[in-house]
């Protein structure tokens, strides 16, 4: 028995080396990290098991049974349930893992509570958890100054734990011959811990519930890439909508958008002017040429609105020909012709109905 629990801490000891280069990385969607994450999870679970196996805590005991150097391994749940929080994966696997980290906390707050480490305020806490997971909050959701007041407590004392063990840790010298030092050390880590948890715990209760209104995934058969109508122009226009429901497979929705009291039942786009606006800021002030000038020109050609050759209807008179002398006779006749006209009519002799 004397060797189980020198594994237990040569595993939570290499669990805690991985989990603090896991908390300094910044990279964490990278498949290193990914590996690595696994990896953690993989011996904190040891831990967990080999505990359990060699019944490292028992109900049966209470917290002065404890030595104070087992105190730190009450926490392998709740680092497991930080780790599992940060595993990659699609909408379908994030709920099932914050399900699993869910229950990794409930874990690690009964565990404490079996061995009075809760204070009365977190055991009334965790009592209204146990009653509604899903609708889990920290403070009261209905009074907003009670809610402001409690959020406020609580930084307060997160704020006086952080101090206390950042004195503990940077004194390291205080806890070698002092076992009393020791054990104070593990325990306001773990009361650290508790307000950390009831945060995840509200934290993950939002976030399940809004992965609930998610809508569904579409089948696999069906290819949701495919192109509509307007790409090639073979869709019936009539049919079209900018629905986004309506042009994806999987996305039916009908009724009303809003419940009773107010909860979105469907997704919907928000559309106004802003948005209108906003397509326009980088936009000229002047309008752009929409082709150039040899386009216009040829267009402007094709109409008929530009006369090439000459000719009478381009305006311009041809120079007469001496030499062709039928040809100056008709204009030499024509000339007169429209000398005897204006003899005949002179001007304004046809203003016969307003004449001054």
């Amino acid at each position: 028995m004397a060797a189980e629990p020198q594994s237990i801490r040569a595993l939570f000891s290499t669990a805690e080396r991985t989990r603090e280069e896991l908390s300094s990385a910044y990279e964490t969607n990278s498949p290193t990290f990914q590996e690595k994450l696994t990896t953690a999870i993989a011996t904190y679970e040891q831990c967990l098991k080999l505990s359990e196996q060699i019944s490292l805590f028992s109900p049966n005991e209470t917290l002065d049974d404890v030595s104070s150097s087992d105190l730190q391994y009450m926490a392998s749940s709740y680092h497991l349930a930080e780790l599992v929080q940060k595993i990659t994966s699609d909408v379908a696997a994030r709920k099932l893992n914050l399900l699993t980290a869910r229950g990794h906390y409930e874990r690690f707050l009964k565990l404490l509570d079996s061995y009075d480490v809760l204070e009365k305020p977190d055991a009334t806490l965790f009592e209204a958890y146990i009653e509604d997971r899903n609708a889990f909050s920290t403070a009261s959701t209905r009074d907003a100054a009670a809610r402001r007041d409690a959020k406020i407590a609580r930084f307060r004392q997160e704020k006086e734990l952080k101090k206390k063990l950042a004195y503990l840790r940077q004194n390291p010298k205080l806890a070698e011959n002092d076992e009393q030092m020791v054990r104070e050390l593990y325990l306001t880590d773990l009361t650290f811990m508790v307000h950390q948890t009831f945060q995840s715990l509200e934290s993950i209760a939002q976030e399940l519930q809004i992965i609930s209104l998610a809508p569904p995934a579409p089948p696999h058969d069906q290819d949701v890439s495919a192109p509509d109508g307007r790409q090639d122009g073979r869709g019936d226009r009539n049919k079209y909508s900018d629905r986004l429901d309506s042009q994806l497979p999987g996305l039916k929705y009908s009724g009303p958008i809003l419940s009773s009291d107010g909860k979105p039942l469907r997704p919907f786009t928000l559309l106004d002017n802003r948005q209108k606006l906003q397509k326009g800021v980088f936009r000229p002030g002047h309008s752009l040429p929409t082709m150039s000038i040899d386009e216009y020109l040829e267009e402007e050609k094709r109409r008929g609105g530009i006369i090439e050759g000459g000719g009478e209807q381009s305006g311009i008179r041809p120079e007469p020909d001496e030499d062709n002398l039928l040809k100056a006779d008709e204009e030499t006749l024509k000339a007169r012709a429209w000398d005897e006209f204006k003899e005949d009519n002179p001007k304004g002799s046809g203003n016969t109905l307003n004449r001054g």
